[in-house]
């Protein structure tokens, strides 16, 4: 039985994973900061019991991370960064809200390279050996606007470091790329965006499936085209 980890697995996107993966017969670790809170992510496993595991993992933190990383034994096939925030929709030159952009750096950029580092092993014990982060066509700097400086530049961030942890000697054999999800209708996407979360999901797990060692180090469209750095 193949076997992902999911951050941010409560809710949006990172639920709709959880719920495919363990359709398609993965087992799923799924991490969240409160997984007792999460009606949805307990009800679905409750229902697999065999197949969902529930765990604690504030990326922010590195106690938490920790004391995940304790919890999950054996191999991980896919590392699925999911988690993220966005902060500061408003910020511009002027009014620019410093706790904002350092909440979205430390979230967006600082939480995927902990949970990478702290879950890198188990990822090279998986037989696919895949490190997808979900990130933002936004953080392309081919693609810039002026509008939402903080969530860019997070995004951009994020895409760098998982860029050199793709071209890093210790990362020789593995698959590490990051993934645009499209405009989405989440609490982060809002309610008027092309795609539901079911739509996104399954189109990014089809990328996901499809991506061979030629792709280490890329920057995908959930329709698996590649976007400009």
């Amino acid at each position: 039985m193949s076997t992902v980890m999911i951050t941010g697995a409560n809710r949006g996107i990172g639920l709709e994973f959880a719920r495919q993966y363990v359709a398609d017969g993965w087992r799923v670790r799924a991490c969240c900061r409160d997984p007792q809170g999460a009606r949805a992510l307990s009800d679905l496993q409750a229902e697999n019991p065999d197949a969902v595991s529930l765990h604690r993992l504030d990326v922010d933190d590195d106690a938490s991370v920790a004391e995940a990383r304790g919890e999950i034994d054996g191999g991980i096939d896919v590392l699925l960064n999911n988690a993220g925030v966005m902060e500061g929709r408003a910020a511009s030159l002027g009014s620019m809200d410093y706790d904002a952009f350092e909440k979205a750096l430390k979230t967006n950029v600082l939480g995927p390279m902990r949970v990478t580092e702290a879950f890198f092993d188990h990822v090279r014990q998986g037989d696919d050996k895949k490190i997808v982060t979900v990130s933002s066509r936004m953080g392309s700097l081919t693609e810039t606007k002026p509008n939402a400086l903080i969530y860019r530049t997070s995004k951009a961030a994020v895409n760098m470091t998982m860029r050199c942890l793709a071209l890093a000697p210790e990362g020789e054999g593995m698959i590490n790329v990051v993934v645009h999800p499209g405009w989405v209708r989440t609490d982060m996407g809002g309610s008027g965006a092309d795609l539901a979360p079911e739509e996104s999901a399954a189109a990014v797990r089809r990328v996901i499936a499809g991506l061979g060692p030629a792709d280490n180090g890329g920057f995908f469209n959930y329709d698996g085209t590649s976007i400009p750095w």
